[in-house]
């Protein structure tokens, strides 16, 4: 059964392509211009004319010719139409996609996403898409599309500046009104409640954000809990803290005084030790300023062919940014702290257990998310902490360093629980970025900072050899 359902994967997306590939085939011979024709009606009398669906390099077809494609894929023809727009530009914008597409190595809908975020981009423009994009069919397809949009917006920044300039202009805070009967609405009712919508400058909406979560913490920390009852949700608190932000003063009010507070017992709390210096420092202490909100942004960025900086960064949580967008995120700040560049090339191995904290942020570097096979799971800092598993067990009497780079294996728990609970699994290590894994009925995988890609079980064996010496410099 289980390899009926990985055949099954594979026959899906074909079949998905075959439905691509017949309206290619009607284009190609409706490809002709009708008007040349003997005999042709006019286009002004409502006559067949040529028409271009898809992005700057395919090729045009005959408009009326796809009202029968149209009745025989059993849709509406402006269906047919953005359908075969988007196959034009697989086959002539994005070639090399198409070509792992046809293999079956991607789902179809994912490429057209992908075909419709860069069709603005010209046909030299795209191919920075196409190559990238290619590259990464194997990964999740929340993955292709970040890198899809990473790569749309490196081609033509002046593009996207001017998208950004256009949302500028575009902000606005809303309060609607409920709609008729959604007072008595039981499953999505607003009775009682208000609803807000803003569209901010991005590096408003941040400061905004951590403004809302400090005040909420604040607020569900010194909030009176009866004996006995559920204390509220964080969601609930910045609901009242987001509402509190309605009167500032009221806000300045609870802060200092939580600050005097605490300040009190500290003071209360020294007064009963001897005096010393740092008894008068602690009652001399100024009260917390709230207008200097920190953040920590983890920017990453790569040098071109010609060693300077490239017009796009990417922020962790965040995504691809122009550089002149990270400037702003940034200028909030009087003061930033640059921490040191990590090689991700570089690893070194340890005698004990635990997995030190730099082999831990290296590993998840590399991986992005979960090295689970087929796994979606990014890591994030809101999100929980992978468990970093030794892909090698661990054995107290072994040999020293068995803890480093080279055998660490970042999962989350349920797949972490799989591996450890369910006979059968396996997984062996091929690198710092390198996993292959066996499934308990016979399924085999190569996990790869690219994504997973299926492999036969002699393939398996044979990767497997190259795992019996530990990778050497990473070891070391």
């Amino acid at each position: 059964m289980l390899h009926a359902a990985d055949d099954g994967v594979r026959i899906r997306r074909l079949h998905e392509v075959q439905q691509l590939e017949l309206p290619l085939a009607w284009a190609d011979l409706h490809s002709g211009d009708p008007q040349a024709e003997p005999g042709a009606v006019p286009v002004r009398f409502g006559g067949p004319r040529l028409i271009a669906l898809g992005g700057d390099g395919t090729p045009e077809v005959a408009d009326l010719a796809l009202v029968e494609m149209a009745i025989a894929r059993h849709e509406h023809v402006l269906v047919t139409r953005g359908a075969l727009a988007d196959a034009f530009d697989l086959r002539h914008r994005l070639p090399s996609v198409w070509v792992g597409v046809r293999e079956g190595r991607c789902e179809v809908w994912v490429v057209r996403r992908v075909v419709r975020m860069s069709r603005s981009l010209d046909r030299h423009q795209v191919r920075v898409v196409d190559t990238a994009v290619a590259a990464a069919l194997d990964e999740a397809p929340s993955r292709i599309l970040a890198i899809a949009e990473a790569k749309v917006i490196e081609a033509d920044p002046v593009a996207h500046q001017a998208r950004i300039s256009k949302n500028q202009n575009d902000k606005g805070v809303w309060y609607p009104k409920p709609r008729p009967g959604s007072q008595v609405d039981d499953t999505d009712g607003t009775a009682g409640i208000g609803t807000v919508f803003a569209r901010l400058d991005e590096a408003d909406a941040l400061a905004h954000q951590h403004t809302v979560d400090d005040l909420a913490a604040a607020l569900a920390e010194h909030a009176d809990v009866p004996d006995g009852a559920e204390p509220f949700s964080l969601d609930h608190w910045r609901a009242e803290a987001f509402a509190m932000l309605a009167d500032p003063a009221a806000v300045l009010a609870f802060l200092n005084s939580i600050d005097d507070t605490s300040q009190a017992e500290e003071v209360e709390e020294a007064a009963q030790q001897p005096s010393t210096p740092e008894v008068e420092e602690v009652a001399q202490q100024p009260s917390r300023d709230h207008r200097s909100p920190t953040a920590e942004l983890i920017v990453h960025i790569s040098l071109t062919d010609t060693g300077e900086f490239g017009p796009l960064a990417r922020i962790e949580n965040l995504g691809p940014r122009l550089l002149a967008q990270v400037r702003n995120l940034l200028r909030r700040h009087a003061t930033i702290t640059v921490q040191p560049v990590i090689d991700l090339h570089t690893g070194r191995s340890v005698n004990g257990y635990e997995h030190p904290t730099d082999v831990k942020r290296r590993t998840q570097l590399r991986t992005v998310g979960d090295v689970f096979p087929h796994a979606t799971n990014l890591f994030t800092k809101q999100g929980r902490a992978p468990d970093h598993d030794h892909t090698t067990p661990y054995d107290k009497h072994g040999p020293p360093g068995q803890t480093g780079d080279h055998n660490d294996t970042p999962l989350t728990r349920p797949h972490h629980r799989a591996k450890t609970h369910v006979s059968g699994y396996t997984v062996l290590q091929l690198g710092p970025d390198r996993w292959i894994w066996g499934t308990p009925h016979g399924l085999y995988r190569l996990v790869t900072g690219g994504g997973t890609r299926p492999i036969t079980r002699a393939e398996y064996h044979l990767l497997a050899q190259q795992s019996v010496e530990l990778a050497g410099a990473f070891a070391a």
